[in-house]
Formats: structure tokens, sequence, C-alpha cells
């Protein structure tokens, strides 16, 4: 019998050999062939090996999900969008923290320019430092879908250093039509990648939280991203007209 399954984590050619061959340790398993481009796994098997062990059998930073259709497909499915639920959660949370932040921060004379700001500023700072947290492993991540860091690995390193100096520029309102500018460039590059990542159904590691939190790419970052998007494009409106 033949499953086939989605991992993250993946980044290179060398992933894909690591888990080829742990996989491929499994008694049970009689084939395994691995594809990057489109983080599959076909796991050939004597007898159905149940998932949680083809889980352990890999190192913690690869996550296999088996695609929904197959066997019990609707089960499955829902098991996968629990998962995924489940892996957000960081996300959700930080954007609860950001939003309560920028509340409290300008309640008592209410602007919502200023609160944008404020909350575009924050939104720097904290998801550049869990960039931070492993600067060695996010630039792998970031290329698998940005085009900019894919095309010029140098752009990977430097991005966690420009979100401190535009989350600082936003923060201190200093050359806030810059930084603004600079966010509509940076983040309608990612979000191209994003988008296309998305509609190509690829499944992979999303690095907008760095490496250290293990975040599936999903239509939650796409919002992320169109969130801050449309933030910058609103207050370039409000600066210039």
């Amino acid at each position: 019998m033949k499953h086939t399954y989605t991992i993250t984590g993946m980044q290179c050619e060398t992933c894909a050999g690591s888990i080829r061959e742990r996989l491929s340790e499994i008694p049970q398993v009689s084939r395994v062939d691995v594809d990057l481009e489109s983080s599959r796994a076909e796991i050939s098997m004597q007898e159905h090996v149940p998932l949680p062990i083809l889980q352990t059998a890999l190192p913690n930073k690869y996550t296999i999900a088996e695609m929904s259709g197959q066997n019990n497909g609707s089960v499955q499915g829902e098991a996968t969008e629990k998962s995924k639920l489940r892996q957000l959660g960081p996300l959700f949370l930080i954007f609860f923290y950001l939003l309560a932040a920028c509340f409290l921060l300008n309640y008592s004379d209410w602007d919502s320019k200023e609160a944008m700001l404020d909350f575009m500023g924050l939104f720097y700072i904290v998801f550049s430092f869990f960039k931070l947290l492993d600067l060695k492993g996010f630039p792998d991540s970031f290329r698998m879908y940005d085009p900019l860091a894919k095309a010029i690995p140098a752009y990977g390193w430097a991005y966690p250093f420009l979100e401190v100096v535009l989350g600082l520029l936003l923060l201190m309102r200093f050359q806030v039509a810059v930084a603004l500018v600079a966010t509509v460039v940076i983040l309608g590059i990612t979000t191209f990648g994003v988008t296309k990542t998305l509609l190509d159904k690829k499944s992979i590691r999303c690095a907008c939280l760095g490496t250290a939190l293990k975040l599936p790419m999903t239509e939650a970052t796409f919002i992320e991203n169109a969130i801050m998007l449309v933030m910058a494009l609103i207050m370039l409106a409000q600066h210039y007209f």
C-alpha cells in the first residue's frame, strides 16, 4: 500500500534526504519518495504504519501529516485543520496582545492613526525578536517563499534587522512616510510569495515567527501580511492626500 503525506520543515535536499533515510528505517516501510518542491512524501508500506510512529521517526523540526482524501479522508482532514489551528495559536495570541497594547496606549485620547502606527511598530519589533532567536535558521525558511530572499540570500539575513529599524521608526514617529513606503514594498513582495505558495498548495513552514515556533504556511499568514499592507496604504493615503 502507498500513502502520500505532507511534510513541513524541509528547507533543502539534505532535509529531504534525511527524511527519506529516517522513514526508510521503519520495518514496515518498503520505499520512500520525498519531493522537496511540493513538500510531499510517498511512502510504500507492507502494512499500515500509524502517523504517530512516522512522526516519532523524524527529528522535531519536521512535521508529517496525511493528506486529506486518503482512507478516512474527512476525519483526517478535520484532524489536520485542528492541528493547524493549534500550531497557529501563538500567532493569534501575539495579535491579541498587540491589539490590547495599542488600545491601552491610546484609549484615553483615541486616534486611529496613532493606534495603527503603534500596532505596526510593535508588530515589527515583536516579530523580529522571534526571528532573531534563530538567526542562522531563519534565512533558509524565509527564502522558501519570499522571492527577494530567494534571489538575494543576504536579504534573508538582513530582514530581521530591517524589521527592527522599521519598528523603531514607526514607534518613534521618525521618517514615518519612509517606513510606510518600505512596508508596502517589503510586505508586498512577501505577500506575493505567500500567495503563490498557497495557490501552489505547498506545505512549508511559515517563517513569520522565525524557526523557534513551528507554524505552517496557511491563509493566516496571508491575512497577517495583508493587514499590515492595508494599514500602511491607508496611512500613506492620509499623509499625501
